[in-house]
C-alpha cells in the first residue's frame, strides 16, 4: 500500500479507523495475533487522534472490541510476543 502524502482528517480519516479494526478483528478470528496485533496498534494510533465528536461517529460495536481486545489481550500487564527466530 503506497503511503499517504497528505494525513487524513474528517470523514476519511473515520472511515480508516473502522476499516482498521474490522481488519484487526478478521485477523483475531483467523487466531493470526501478530497481524492482529499490529492492526490493532495502527487503528489505536488512529483512534487516538480523533476528537471526542469523531469517536462518537464509531461504531460502539467496533469501539467496545479495540476498547476490550486492547486492555485484555495486548495491555502492558501481558508477556509480550517472542521473536520466533530467537525460540530456538
Amino acid at each position: 500500500m503506497a503511503k499517504q502524502k497528505q494525513p487524513l482528517t474528517g470523514k476519511a480519516l473515520i472511515k480508516e479507523v473502522c476499516r482498521r479494526i474490522r481488519v484487526a478483528r478478521s485477523y483475531w478470528d483467523a487466531h493470526n495475533n501478530a497481524a492482529c496485533r499490529r492492526e490493532r496498534d495502527r487503528a489505536l494510533a488512529l483512534y487516538n487522534t480523533l476528537t471526542k465528536e469523531q469517536k462518537e461517529q464509531i461504531p460502539q460495536v467496533l469501539r467496545v472490541w479495540l476498547r476490550y481486545r486492547s486492555e485484555k489481550y495486548f495491555g502492558a500487564h501481558r508477556t509480550p510476543p517472542k521473536s520466533k527466530r530467537n525460540s530456538k
